[in-house]
């Protein structure tokens, strides 16, 4: 029982000593783009909207959006991204359709609605920004890639 007792007073003892350091750490802790964590950071509107296909940098790299997607319902109960980009509407709405690969489910069965994992298009497909870089980078893309 004694051992008990002193092996939670050690731990209590630590984990004290670890938060006090973290609440002291934290008033010098800034964001990427060097702003204190607790001012607001405003990102202006840095997204090109562009009438041609970006170039991809990378072999299957999936492609970039050419616009905003901010006021966009990505959900379990919505998708907007498929108002325009369905199979279904892409062609009246003159926007690219998704690739077939949308549509097929997890053993590869051909689906007429866009497949539960490819669903969040957030998850792989991001906004195309303007924007300065955040962190050093010496990416060169690859010489096939298009």
């Amino acid at each position: 029982m004694k051992k008990q007792a002193l092996i939670s007073a050690i731990a209590a003892t630590a984990l004290f000593a670890v938060a006090g350091l973290a609440i002291a750490q934290s008033a010098t802790v800034q964001t990427l783009r060097g702003f204190d964590i607790d001012s607001q950071n405003v990102v202006e509107d840095v997204y090109k909207q562009d009438k041609q296909r970006f170039t991809r940098n990378y072999r299957q790299q999936p492609p970039l959006i050419p616009h905003s997607i901010d006021q966009y319902q990505i959900d379990l109960n919505a998708n907007q991204c498929l108002r325009c980009h369905d199979w279904t509407t892409a062609g009246e709405r003159g926007a690219p359709t998704l690739s077939m690969t949308h549509y097929l489910d997890r053993e590869g069965n051909q689906l007429d609605r866009v497949a539960g994992t490819r669903w969040f298009c957030n998850q792989c497909h991001v906004p195309q920004a303007d924007a300065p870089a955040l962190v050093d980078n010496a990416f060169e893309a690859s010489s096939g890639s298009n």
